[in-house]
């Protein structure tokens, strides 16, 4: 599977700027940022036991390497394709020590800091506003795209589309205005059923009752809604960024 058949699977478009969340047009710094963001929501150790977690920190990377290399980028925005072959995509690179050369330092401590600055501002706000847009107002796919949201953020998330509608910054798409009940219950249901198994581990398991070990917990339930960012560790360990075989030969990826 090529690299944009990949992005499809693992992030549901195979455009490569939507994986970054950043525009065809953006700077080298809004494609950098990008990817430091999406990285931090696809990291293997903030999301245990998914499988995935591993295959997308390695597409992300690939993805930063294309864009941001001139010549890359270029052949990809002038044909739509990738070139598999390249020294940019070689199967045995060691995309954790990439990742640490472009972030070197990042603490746990780093992430609360960002998520308590993010939390409110406008950059959220932006955030919000284009994920409505790119998502036609599917507040279920919004809830996920969007960096640090809980389910006890949607009645803030939903303000801030709702004000930028009223000011005709936004249009105003159905699956937003007229989204049925039962979606948003069925939202309500998947949070409680996670807190709720949440709950029975940190009994099961003996630890204490208080609410960082809970919401340790619940991360580690939610395994589909991995934009939650307090339980990130910066040592990228070899295990997850296994060297793996030569790529196949004379195979390119079409948008």
């Amino acid at each position: 599977m090529g690299l944009l058949e990949c992005c499809e699977h693992l992030f549901g478009t195979s455009n490569l700027y939507q994986v970054l969340g950043v525009e065809k047009e953006a700077s080298e710094a809004e494609i950098r940022r990008g990817y430091y963001k999406v990285s931090l929501q696809v990291h293997p150790d903030r999301v245990p036991d998914n499988e995935q977690a591993t295959e997308k920190f390695q597409v992300l990377g690939k993805v930063y390497a294309i864009l941001s290399d001139k010549e890359q980028r270029a052949v990809y925005d002038e044909q739509g394709i990738v070139d598999e072959e390249s020294d940019t995509l070689r199967q045995d690179r060691s995309w954790d020590e990439y990742w640490r050369l472009l972030f070197p330092k990042i603490t746990v401590d780093d992430i609360k800091a960002f998520e308590a600055k993010y939390k409110g501002s406008e950059e959220e706000a932006s955030d919000v506003r284009k994920s409505y847009m790119d998502h036609k107002g599917n507040m279920d796919r919004i809830m996920v795209s969007v960096l640090c949201c809980t389910y006890e953020d949607e009645p803030r998330i939903r303000e801030i589309i709702e004000k930028a509608i009223a000011a005709g910054e936004l249009p105003a798409f159905d699956a937003f205005t007229n989204e049925p009940e039962k979606k948003k219950a069925a939202r309500k249901r998947q949070a409680n059923r996670e807190k709720r198994e949440a709950e029975k581990m940190t009994k099961d398991m003996g630890l204490a009752d208080d609410e960082d070990s809970l919401k340790a917990l619940i991360q580690k339930r939610q395994k589909s809604r991995e934009q939650e960012m307090d339980s990130f560790l910066t040592d990228l360990e070899a295990k997850y960024c296994k060297k793996g075989g030569k790529g196949r030969a004379g195979k390119k990826g079409k948008k």
